[in-house]
């Protein structure tokens, strides 16, 4: 082999190794992220116009799986009430017959998704389990958690 013909097949495969390298990091980044992983992260009581209520506190575990992008402002989206600027993803708290509990519609970072949370009346015995559903409104795809037990 002569030494053009080495080098011209060198720098082929040089070029091979960068146009796999590059096709990965699309594949990876364009890969949907996995359905969270949510948990319940602890009660707390509170009294609230002179009525007690206890507050279940949600956290996913995995919510660096999701990128900050998914929860920035959204304007060109319909609006959450009057807010014009909610997030691109919204989240639902959701009993396991698919009733729905509470909402998020303006996180800003996949941070807060360790800071949702939903209230109920203490006199009041809440549901077993619920899940969280996050609602990419920009793509249409939901991801949805497995069952949250509401007792510690």
């Amino acid at each position: 082999m002569s030494f053009t013909t080495r080098k011209k097949a060198s720098l082929f495969l040089l070029l091979l190794a960068l146009c796999m390298m590059a096709t990965q990091t699309l594949l990876a980044a364009s890969a949907d992220p996995p359905n969270p992983v949510a948990y319940l992260m602890g009660q707390e009581s509170f009294e609230q116009d002179g009525k007690q209520w206890i507050r279940y506190k949600i956290g996913v575990l995995n919510y660096d799986a999701y990128p900050n992008e998914m929860f920035a402002p959204a304007p060109n989206l319909p609006p959450c009430g009057a807010n014009t600027k909610a997030a691109r993803t919204w989240v639902e708290i959701t009993e396991l017959s698919g009733k729905r509990i509470y909402g998020f519609c303006a996180l800003g970072t996949h941070d807060d998704l360790n800071k949702l949370w939903f209230a109920m009346d203490a006199a009041i015995v809440p549901p077993s389990y619920v899940y969280i559903i996050l609602n990419d409104r920009q793509t249409g795809k939901t991801y949805k958690s497995g069952p949250v037990d509401t007792t510690l």
